[in-house]
């Protein structure tokens, strides 16, 4: 069980910071971080992960505001509410939860809200920040990753890192937080030619190419850090189905030196991080030191 980093226990404790930086901002300045969290349509798991989002962030102290849109909204009509959102003082971090419906253009609609209010980082001011090295909005997944894998390294100067994935949402960012902390990173995906070979590099091996169980333990470096970002949900006996990663864990767990689970590795630590880019963003957008 010491090779499995426990994203749970990690997601909980930094909520925990979280729950006693917003207190403090609270008492000190009477500042309440604002999330507010737009769905447009019925999407099931859409709607279970703004459920879950919304929860969170009030047991966090936070405030939660939340706006169901149906799925026949119109663009104009969702640019005027992230307007609205953007010039609301209670607001400090805005979220469209994605994919939205066939009619409206999802880089218009990131686009349209306030770069400091991008608390997903995908905002293309924030992505240049990230690409350049400036101080900016982190996306939620990447930064997650990267805070588990400095939990369990340390200082991970010099280290080989391989990504097996290109997406702007986890690939490219994880690749650029792990370039900043001084890795030698490699960017692969699902046409790399010898890929198995390219993750047997690795010290660090980031998945995150959306094919279920696809790197098998033979592709992993002994003692290698192993972060499964994938979620896949394939069918297993008796007509059930079951969550699995990009990486076989079976096979995996038995050569890695530690490797996240799916389910309860990368996922919780999502939520997590948004509500700890909202508070950062409440604290930037009044003027005020994020509490230590």
């Amino acid at each position: 069980m010491d090779k499995i980093i426990d994203g749970k226990a990690f997601a909980e404790k930094l909520r925990g910071e979280v729950a006693r930086k917003v207190a403090a901002i609270k008492a000190s300045d009477n500042i309440v971080p604002g999330l507010a969290v737009v769905l447009v349509g019925e999407d099931p798991a859409s709607q279970v992960y703004v459920r879950n989002k919304g929860k969170q962030t009030v047991e966090v102290g936070m405030q939660s505001f939340e706006h169901k849109l149906p799925d026949t909204t119109s663009q104009d009509d969702l640019m005027a509410l992230i307007d609205q959102l953007n010039g609301d003082d209670k607001v400090h971090g805005i979220l469209v939860q994605l994919p939205l419906p066939a009619q409206i253009d999802e880089k218009a609609v990131i686009n349209r809200i306030n770069p400091q209010k991008d608390v997903d980082g995908f905002h293309l001011d924030n992505v240049g920040r990230l690409a350049i090295g400036d101080p900016g909005i982190v996306p939620c997944t990447p930064l997650g990753c990267l805070m588990m894998v400095k939990d369990q390294l340390g200082d991970l100067s010099g280290l080989h890192a391989v990504v097996v994935g290109r997406s702007n949402i986890v690939g490219k960012p994880v690749a650029s937080l792990l370039l900043a902390e001084n890795c030698t990173v490699e960017i692969t995906h699902s046409r790399t030619r010898n890929l198995q070979e390219e993750c047997k590099r690795a010290d660090i091996l980031v998945a995150a190419v959306g094919r279920p169980e696809m790197i098998k333990g033979d592709w992993i470096k002994p003692g290698a850090t192993v972060i499964d970002v994938g979620i896949n949900r394939i069918e297993a006996e008796g007509g059930k189905t079951r969550l699995v990663g990009d990486v076989e864990f079976s096979s995996a767990e038995a050569v890695a030196g530690k490797i996240t689970p799916v389910p309860g590795g990368v996922g919780p630590m999502t939520i997590a991080c948004l509500l700890h880019n909202t508070l950062q963003q409440a604290c930037t957008i009044n003027g005020i030191a994020v509490p230590g």
